[in-house]
């Protein structure tokens, strides 16, 4: 009877029936590296499952993974780093917000440095922004009973498919050669307009403006914050 190497206790079957460890390591090889990657992604537990549903139902699809079963998606942090991916490699070939978001020709500033980092670090903006709108989704559904939290994980999602939505539309406009990116964005707050309504009420019409004047605003105010922290950073440095 052999002993776990991990804690030294009597090992009977695969497993130490102490401390968990396997009895018996597997030989670290392509195929061990990657099955690490997939489970340190969560990727097992349906990315395309995960995409399919919060496309066709995001409403419904986040409040049972709120209220009910958190093992059906990907966990919205490890989706949020897997789309900034998918994004960011979009972007580099297609130079999505060239179109849009283009800084080159502006004169240096704090207020340009911090634009430039939200353009590189989209999914690490996109959560700073969602901060905001979800500061204004609780003003407007204030009668729901969700916490400032559940709605921050409503919107991890939301804006994780904006990013798998911008990334088609650039694949589009590079290969079709069709500008088609103001497009794009319009159709990214449409979705997150029917989310945020769907996710609270489906069938009432006013939910879906609500979420129409929440997202705006909550996109307004982020960037609006994030235009006077520079500019108070340019006047206390040119000082």
């Amino acid at each position: 009877m052999q002993n776990c190497k991990n804690c030294d206790e009597s090992l009977m079957g695969e497993y130490c029936a102490h401390c968990g460890q396997v009895a018996k390591l597997e030989r670290i090889d392509g195929k061990y590296i990657k099955n690490e990657i997939v489970h340190l992604l969560h990727l097992e537990k349906g990315l395309f499952y995960t995409v399919k549903e919060l496309l066709l139902n995001p409403g419904k699809t986040v409040r049972q993974y709120l209220l009910e079963n958190r093992s059906r998606l990907v966990k919205p942090i490890v989706f949020i780093v897997v789309c900034s991916l998918v994004y960011s490699i979009a972007n580099h070939f297609f130079h999505i917000e060239d179109g849009y978001a283009n800084y080159q020709d502006s004169k240096p500033s704090y207020t340009l440095s911090i634009f430039e980092w939200i353009q590189s670090h989209y999914g690490y903006a996109n959560i700073i922004m969602g901060v905001f709108i979800a500061g204004w989704i609780k003003i407007l559904f204030r009668k729901h009973d969700y916490n400032f939290y559940e709605v921050l994980i409503l919107l991890c999602f939301i804006m994780d498919i904006g990013m798998l939505i911008l990334a088609l539309f650039s694949l589009v406009q590079g290969i079709a050669h069709v500008e088609v990116m103001q497009i794009a964005g319009i159709v990214f707050v449409l979705y997150a307009s029917w989310a945020i309504g769907q996710f609270f009420t489906a069938n009432k019409i006013m939910n879906y403006v609500k979420a129409f004047f929440a997202y705006l605003p909550g996109m307004l105010s982020f960037s609006l914050v994030a235009v006077g922290f520079g500019f108070m950073l340019d006047k206390l440095i040119a000082h």
